[in-house]
């Protein structure tokens, strides 16, 4: 946490998250535009952060895309944040400022983790069932895994498997997995008290899709997830990324997930919903 603390002490740092917050998934040319700095200046400073895990990055096609990265301020939060009061907090104002506002144009949720497993045995707990239903509040992820075929919902043993639309987009063992997501679904509603009339209107928001991607990383693997697809103003996106109350999002369910791979137990708490 040292690092986190050492890149978010440096005013232009805080700029370039400030920016990444505003619009996710910048090019070092787009962040430079935005800077009052030289672009050796901007590289280093990224280079910090990156470092620091606060920014990480994806290649797309030829261009290397910068994302700011909520791993490290949720483990401050676990560690500290989550004891005292959401006023308290006020007082790391550059640090909630990097997280709170509001994404314009169509959001991107990238997150990065690193995890003490192999990746054989991480590619098993984003594919087998029983695995599935031990971080995922009891959630059975079924499929065969090959690029068409379905992956369907079992709530909890003995239920109904579902069919919620979700396509498996990519498999290759062990490196990257991506899938098209479900949309809101009635116990959605039912969880967070909407309306029929609001319920129906969010129903209709356009599918997203998630993408795990596997790295090796000495003894260690680098899994990141980058949720992406969304139409603006989102509420599918701001349910995974755990801004609507009641919702743990992806930072709850692969701290979840980071903690059963790490210890074989799950995190204390309420059900990680996704």
């Amino acid at each position: 946490m040292d690092a986190v603390f050492r890149a978010l002490a440096d005013a232009s740092r805080r700029r370039l998250l400030d920016s990444l917050n505003i619009r996710n998934g910048q090019s070092l040319r787009e962040l430079c535009a935005g800077q009052d700095m030289a672009r050796q200046s901007v590289s280093k400073h990224l280079a910090v952060l990156a470092a620091a895990d606060l920014v990480t990055t994806v290649w797309r096609g030829r261009e290397k895309l910068h994302y700011l990265n909520a791993a490290p301020i949720n483990a401050i939060a676990e560690r500290w944040i989550n004891q005292y009061d959401r006023e308290r907090v006020r007082a790391l104002g550059d640090l909630t400022r990097a997280l709170e506002q509001e994404p314009m144009g169509n959001p991107e949720f990238v997150y990065a983790t690193y995890i003490n497993t192999t990746p054989e045995r991480l590619w098993q707990a984003l594919t087998d069932p029983a695995f599935t239903r031990r971080y995922w509040g009891g959630v059975a992820l079924e499929s065969d895994w090959q690029v068409g075929s379905p992956v369907k919902w079992q709530d909890a043993p003995g239920e109904r498997v579902k069919d919620l639309g979700q396509v498996v987009l990519e498999a290759d063992p062990y490196r990257r997995l991506s899938y098209s997501w479900h949309s809101f679904q009635p116990e959605h509603a039912e969880h967070f008290g909407w309306s029929e009339e609001h319920f129906a209107r969010l129903v209709q928001e356009k599918r997203s899709k998630v993408t795990f991607e596997i790295e090796p990383y000495g003894s260690a693997v680098r899994l990141t997830v980058t949720h992406d697809d969304f139409e603006p103003d989102s509420q599918m996106y701001k349910a995974i990324s755990g801004q609507l109350d009641g919702s743990g999002g992806w930072p709850e369910l692969l701290a979840n997930l980071k903690t059963l791979l790490e210890t074989g137990e799950t995190l204390p708490g309420p059900d990680h919903e996704g």
